[in-house]
């Protein structure tokens, strides 16, 4: 529930703050003393629209923020710790140390201490305390907080729904839609009526894809059949060229070794005769070359090198280069005899078969592993599109079974909303009937739609014949202001029972209604808040006689010497007994001080406590 508003230059109030009970709050006050501005506020806790224009004339910013005492295993309990902020169980619960209570709160309290969302938080029974803020500057902006983490209004607004139902003028034109009748009969239905209304939508939205599916192969049956062609005659061409991955650069090398085979051999005999001398034909006594100069110096060594252990490491260091020497000399050979194999043919090939991977990197990709990897994408694709028409038999098969199963499940929906129409229509029909409509009956209409639809194949229309004799009319046709009123508050009544809202807002919900009917509405109003906090802003004496707290705002004019007439301002303050005496008696008469109102007020308050 709502422990508290406070209200800083929103509209007409400088600084207000609403103490709120469990039970009937009633927010009362003349005409333009700003009773809309406290439904604004609590509007504004719920994510609703800000304008800058609600800020108070003169000030910077409008600030609004509310206390709520929430169950721990409340959904805005989870979504709150996710979006970072800290919850704290209010120390006046359970039977804790008090040294140990005020010892945890001021570890709790301190800026210093950022805890990691969710972290040392498990209950999940007892209750917790929700903070939620709200933050409207002059210049556009606003801000949103959840118990002092700032989060997005969106977030705000999901979590301040969860916990408060508004109910406005406004909301008797919602209740004339279909949607809004449907909505409510459907919660009315339950928790396994709406099970298998999550399951159908779950259905349905498979079975949309699979209609869309067919229809995008269907309708672009021509283009795909172009694309299909494309894409044959490019695989053709790729694989007439059987290109292998890395082949492009592979051929590159080559070619540049085919081209320079000259210089390439005579570097390789070159340095074959600097390491090894010419060949044995050749061979010429006075011409130097590595490998005998090394020869040399491991000969010098070897008549000396047991002589001396450092002498014969370094002569084991010339015998290692000796034999790399001979090994290098004979690859040297080896290469230059290969090169002297290859010849124009192999490079003409080479060149060729290059052109050939360029025709395809040009059209397919920047090297040929792109290429193959283009190319298997095309191959599945061209699967794809070649295999439509057993994708068009499959999904026709599909879509037909879906909506035979659909259709079915559509019908079982039908069923138990009738049901559950039956029920609330009569359920309605005894609320009204203490709502001074005895005579009222309200029938809930379910009928069968030709096509399916996300929420089944119905169509729900609540009627109302409000008086013997009359034909059932719909909402807004059937019903007057007055009476939209009483049906409205007589619906909340009847789904409050199933519902997990802890506090009901109801903003001049009794406009148009007067005399009995305004007192048999304080009654109901009375009997929903023993379930649930409920707060009314209400212009009729009846229904404030009903209340546990009763709120009155008041306007006064503010005396400022920086002004020519000061400025009018209006604040907030609960009621004593004698004070809801006055204020009644003001309500009814239009004078506080006339004791025939006072006594009128008295006996409407003592009416209200009576059983």
């Amino acid at each position: 529930m709502i422990d508290y508003v406070t209200i800083s230059d929103l509209g007409v109030i400088e600084h207000a703050e609403l103490p709120l009970d469990a039970g009937l709050n009633v927010v009362t006050g003349e005409t333009g003393a700003g009773k809309t501005m406290v439904v604004t506020a609590l509007g504004l806790l719920l994510g609703a629209r800000a304008e800058a224009t609600a800020i108070r004339s003169g000030a910077p910013q409008a600030v609004v923020d509310a206390g709520l005492t929430v169950p721990a295993g409340h959904r805005c309990v989870q979504l709150a710790r996710e979006a970072g902020a800290w919850l704290e169980t209010p120390a006046a619960t359970g039977s804790a140390d008090p040294e140990q209570v005020a010892a945890d709160s001021d570890a709790s309290s301190g800026a210093d201490q950022p805890q990691a969302p969710g972290a040392d938080q498990p209950e999940t029974a007892g209750e917790v305390e929700v903070l939620l803020g709200r933050t409207l500057s002059a210049k556009g902006r606003s801000r949103a907080s959840v118990s002092g983490r700032n989060v997005p209004i969106a977030l705000l607004g999901e979590i301040g729904s969860s916990l408060v139902t508004v109910h406005g003028q406004s909301d008797q034109l919602r209740l004339r839609s279909a949607t809004a009748q449907r909505r409510s009969l459907d919660r009315y239905a339950g928790a396994e009526f709406g099970t298998a209304l999550a399951a159908y939508r779950e259905q349905f939205t498979g079975y949309q894809a699979k209609v869309a599916e067919l229809e995008e192969i269907t309708s672009n049956e021509r283009e795909r059949l172009r694309e299909a062609e494309q894409l044959q005659l490019a695989l053709e061409q790729i694989d007439a060229v059987e290109p292998l991955p890395g082949e492009d650069h592979e051929l590159k090398t080559e070619s540049l070794k085919l081209e320079n085979v000259e210089s390439l051999r005579e570097a390789a005999r070159a340095a074959q005769l600097a390491l090894s001398g010419p060949d044995a034909a050749e061979a010429l006594d006075d011409v130097p070359h590595a490998v005998a100069l090394v020869e040399s110096a491991a000969t010098a060594l070897s008549a000396v090198q047991e002589e001396d252990r450092e002498l014969g490491e370094i002569a084991e260091q010339i015998s290692s280069v000796s034999s790399l020497l001979n090994d290098a000399a004979s690859e040297l050979g080896i290469y230059a005899a290969h090169l002297d194999e290859s010849g124009p043919e192999r490079l003409a090939a080479v060149h060729q078969r290059r052109a050939d991977l360029e025709r395809l990197i040009r059209l397919y990709g920047p090297d040929i592993d792109a290429v193959l990897a283009w190319a298997a994408d095309a191959r599945a694709r061209l699967h794809n599109l070649q295999s439509d028409t057993d994708r068009i038999e499959e999904l026709s098969a599909e879509i037909d079974q879906l909506h035979t199963q659909l259709w079915a499940e559509a019908e079982e929906l039908r069923r138990r909303r009738l049901e559950a129409g039956e029920r609330l229509g009569a359920a309605v029909g005894e609320e009204l009937a203490a709502l001074a409509m005895p005579r009222a009956r309200m029938v809930i209409e379910v009928t069968a739609t030709p096509e399916l639809g996300p929420e089944g194949a119905d169509a729900v229309a609540m009627l109302l014949a409000p008086h013997p004799g009359s034909d059932p009319l719909p909402l807004g046709k059937g019903a007057s202001g007055g009476e939209l009123s009483r049906v409205m508050l007589a619906l909340e009544v009847v789904l409050a029972e199933g519902s997990d809202t802890e506090t009901f807002i109801f903003d001049e919900v009794d406009a148009g209604v007067g005399g009995k009917a305004a007192v048999q509405i304080g009654r109901r109003l009375a009997m929903l808040a023993k379930h649930r906090q409920v707060i009314v802003v209400t212009h009729l004496p009846q229904v404030a006689a009903y209340a546990q707290n009763h709120i009155r705002v008041f306007k006064a004019s503010v005396h400022d010497d920086s002004t020519s007439g000061g400025f009018t301002a209006s604040d907030v303050t609960a009621l004593d007994q004698e004070q809801r005496v006055s204020e009644l008696a003001r309500m009814l008469a239009g004078q506080e001080d006339s004791e025939s109102a006072r006594a009128h007020a008295r006996e409407l308050i003592s009416g209200a406590a009576a059983p």
